[in-house]
């Protein structure tokens, strides 16, 4: 039997992962506006084609961002979710902020602890980081228990980080390095 090559960039058994591109813009907003609910008031992805288009670009275009779609490998590859590395610089630093955002219908399912474990391996292999961090608001259970889950650790507290939804919001900084991913058992 031929061997048929993957369209994800990485892989896991339940959820790969891979660049965004322009065709994915009905599901990815259709995707979004279903999940307003449980997306509010932390996030705020694209919910219109052009606004896709222009987020699509810059994580695609822009050498200080990296951005992977999570896509379901059962049936027909939907998208449950998205991870962006965001403010990468190089140099001493070779340093990433990871943001991030689980789709309704796969949330609660496990499928972006797969995808975040995934993204860490390609950050701290291919794209050759040493740390990542996460920026979360504390009433952001969800978040803060997926950060935890993959190995980051609890740097401390920054008030008024982050404007957002119209207000500077207050955000707790995880961060995970190559020997800390080391040393942590693997959970798969």
């Amino acid at each position: 039997m031929p061997h048929i090559p993957s369209c994800y960039l990485t892989e896991g058994p339940r959820v790969g992962i891979r660049p965004f591109r322009p065709d994915d813009s009905a599901e990815f907003t259709a995707r979004t506006r279903e999940s307003r609910e449980l997306h509010r008031p932390w996030l705020f992805p694209p919910d219109t084609d052009e606004a896709y288009a222009a987020y699509a670009r810059r994580l695609n275009e822009d050498p200080a961002k990296a951005g992977f779609l999570v896509c379901e490998k059962d049936g027909d590859g939907s998208i449950a979710g998205y991870i962006n590395i965001n403010n990468i610089v190089r140099g001493v630093f070779q340093c990433g902020a990871l943001g991030y955002g689980a789709f309704a219908h796969s949330a609660g399912r496990g499928l972006m602890r797969e995808a975040l474990g995934l993204v860490v391996d390609h950050a701290f292999g291919p794209l050759g980081l040493h740390r990542l961090e996460i920026n979360a608001q504390p009433g952001n259970a969800a978040s803060l228990a997926l950060a935890r889950s993959c190995g980051f650790r609890l740097e401390g507290f920054s008030p008024a980080m982050l404007y957002i939804d119209g207000a500077w919001r207050d955000h707790e900084r995880w961060a995970l390095t190559t020997e800390m991913r080391a040393r942590a058992p693997r959970q798969d």
